[in-house]
């Protein structure tokens, strides 16, 4: 008898990565060119002395390897996240009860959404609702499929630099909406949400009674004086001292260029803190020991995080006039991601084919990029990441460049 298993997981989709190797699996690239991979957003820049050197003094003490982690996390760690948000937002938290170190950003978006989606609701008749951007992390869209829920799109408004459109969710959908993501700095678009948007985000929330999950992983690398705006700081801007119904994550992985320690955490409110430490206690997510001993070095440290801030600056200022040149791109908010329309030239409905250009780019210039389209779904007849590609620019300055200038030459030809 065939294996059955869970029926939700037939209704995940590939993830973007999974398409584009099939998309690709045809393509002998140009072996004149040394290969450039601007598809994945994995940091490249080096990882901080201050962090690896914690880590390997924290492995090598008594209790570095030797014993079980609370998953509540210990007082060290999230003190220094606490004293971390206070600086970056100036809100203040309690460590004990507002605070929940995670392994990453990325498995905590996935479970949080086990714990607040209310599988009650299909007994009442109806189907819970997870509200997401569109394009978007998948993540969010796989978290909200098993856990039961249905999700829904809201698309990005590119007259507003690629802010998600919330009002064109339904009130109808609102009604059923159990949980949002909210991503700010955005993937793949690095739009950040203003104080107005949030503030609107906040009333659907009262009036409808659903969680905000505010994935701020991108929040230390931007492009403007002003830092972007975070869920928290905008919750006690707008009086939430509270956090009801709010919580913010986010990791070392972009700020620190350790997405390999996995290492972060959420905060906000008490009540959702309590019940998703319960849920990681039988879910067996506990961090380290020796990883909570580094991770705190790293949230207490802040010039590695300007050192690596200017790294990323001086990329964008270089790579994104050149491609200008040729493509309708520009500056992000934020994050490490530019958001390129492909050149009507190229086919497609919407200006340019997304996937067309991703194989001839990688077949001619050995330059690999992700299709936009497989960041999204379709909408209203429309998928909203058709006709971009995202371009990841977390290698080094030269390796950045010169892929700029061979996708210059590309669209020239």
């Amino acid at each position: 008898m065939d294996f059955a298993g869970n029926p939700l997981l037939q209704r995940l989709q590939p993830y973007p990565f999974e398409r584009l190797r099939a998309l690709t699996a045809d393509i002998t690239p140009n072996p004149d060119y040394t290969p450039i991979n601007l598809g994945i957003g994995e940091p490249r820049h080096p990882t901080p002395a201050v962090l690896t050197q914690a880590l390997h003094v924290a492995i090598d003490s008594p209790a570095g390897l030797a014993t079980y982690p609370a998953t509540a996390g210990t007082a060290e760690l999230k003190a220094a996240c606490a004293a971390w948000l206070q600086r970056r937002y100036g809100v203040t938290l309690d460590p004990a009860t507002q605070v929940l170190p995670t392994l990453g950003s990325r498995e905590a978006l996935f479970a949080l959404a086990q714990v607040v989606v209310d599988p009650r609701a299909f007994a009442r008749g109806t189907e819970p609702v997870v509200v997401c951007p569109n394009p978007f992390y998948q993540i969010y869209e796989g978290a909200a499929l098993l856990a039961g829920a249905q999700p829904w799109y809201a698309p990005s408004n590119p007259a507003r630099n690629f802010a998600t459109d919330w009002d064109s969710v339904p009130e109808s959908v609102w009604a059923r909406t159990q949980l949002v993501y909210a991503c700010s700095p955005g993937n793949p678009t690095g739009a950040v949400m203003p104080l107005d948007e949030w503030r609107r985000l906040f009333e659907l929330s009262d009036r409808f009674g659903f969680v905000i999950a505010s994935d701020e992983c991108y929040s230390e690398i931007y492009f403007r004086d002003e830092p972007p705006l975070g869920a928290l700081q905008a919750a006690v801007a707008l009086g939430r001292r509270d956090f009801r119904r709010l919580l913010m994550l986010t990791s070392l992985s972009k700020r620190s260029n350790a997405p390999g320690l996995r290492s972060g955490f959420v905060a906000g409110d008490a009540a959702l803190v309590r019940a998703f430490t319960l849920y990681r206690t039988y879910h067996g997510s506990a961090m380290g020991v020796a990883v909570q001993q580094a991770s705190a070095a790293a949230w207490a440290d802040e010039a590695h995080v300007e050192a690596n801030r200017a790294l990323y600056r001086a990329k964008f200022e270089r790579v994104t006039p050149r491609l200008a040149e040729v493509m309708d791109v520009r500056l992000p908010d934020a994050g490490f991601y530019l958001w390129a329309k492909v050149p009507a030239r190229f086919g497609g409905v919407d200006g340019g084919d997304d996937t067309d250009f991703a194989r001839l780019l990688l077949a001619q210039y050995n330059v690999t990029v992700l299709p936009g389209s497989f960041l999204a779904r379709m909408h209203a007849g429309h998928n909203p990441g058709a006709g971009r590609v995202r371009m990841a620019l977390v290698a080094g300055l030269d390796e950045c460049l010169e892929a700029a200038e061979r996708i210059v030459r590309f669209v020239r030809a």
